[in-house]
């Protein structure tokens, strides 16, 4: 079983509803080809962690790679792991907007601001530290069965 987790910045403003459009359609992929994982926005960037087999995490890999919506891909870790952490999500997701500004105000002042709203680590260590963070202040259902 492999994990990885990438950073990007889209090309455009992100808002919900085009957070969920991809949330939805990845589920359904997702569900297909056997991947987990979480996908975490804020207006300007995607930070996304995918779970599968190495066939399955290379090939959802390439797609998300060639997506127009953003640039600026930054491979942050793949490697293997003993169990997967989002086990139950075909595919979870946060938007980081102005409806959670509570939330974005207390991940800004943990992880720092990047182009007027949190700054998504480069560290895959922090990258998992945020998603936890925002399981417990969200309250997100378990993500391991």
């Amino acid at each position: 079983m492999y994990r990885l987790i990438y950073k990007s910045r889209a090309v455009q403003d992100l808002n919900w509803e085009v957070v969920e459009r991809i949330l939805h359609h990845s589920e359904a992929n997702n569900a297909l080809a056997g991947i987990t994982g979480f996908l975490l926005a804020s207006r300007t960037h995607f930070l996304q962690v995918i779970e599968g087999t190495f066939e399955d995490i290379n090939a959802t890999y390439l797609r998300i790679a060639r997506d127009k919506r953003h640039e600026q891909i930054q491979l942050l870790s793949y490697e293997v792991i003993d169990a997967r952490l989002f086990e139950a999500w075909a595919m979870k997701g946060i938007g980081v907007f102005d409806n959670n500004s509570a939330m974005a105000r207390q991940l800004i002042e943990k992880y720092g601001e990047q182009d007027g709203g949190v700054r998504f680590p480069l560290e895959s260590w922090l990258a998992l530290s945020m998603i936890y963070d925002i399981r417990a202040i969200q309250e997100l259902p378990e993500w391991k069965r």
